[in-house]
């Protein structure tokens, strides 16, 4: 499994994408299972916060006043 830093949050998504079609095949033998594995949780991490960056940044406009959009995390 390839292992590059994503350049956006959509680059990670695929990345995780093809790892977990990976790993749902049984493509990959179990010692690369595993690394795929944690670099995929490098990827979710990464989008989490890549995340948590565009929610700070957004913001919606009530009464005249800019107010920051607080998201609720689906979990």
């Amino acid at each position: 499994m390839k292992k590059k830093t994503p350049q956006s949050y959509e680059e990670a998504i695929q990345q995780l994408e093809k790892i977990t079609e990976s790993m749902q095949n049984n493509d990959l033998p179990l010692e690369e299972s595993l690394a795929a594995y944690e670099y995929g949780q490098q990827l979710v991490q990464y989008c989490q916060q890549k995340l948590a960056e565009v929610e700070q940044k957004l913001q919606i406009l009530d009464h005249g006043e800019l107010k920051e959009l607080k998201l609720e995390a689906e979990e």
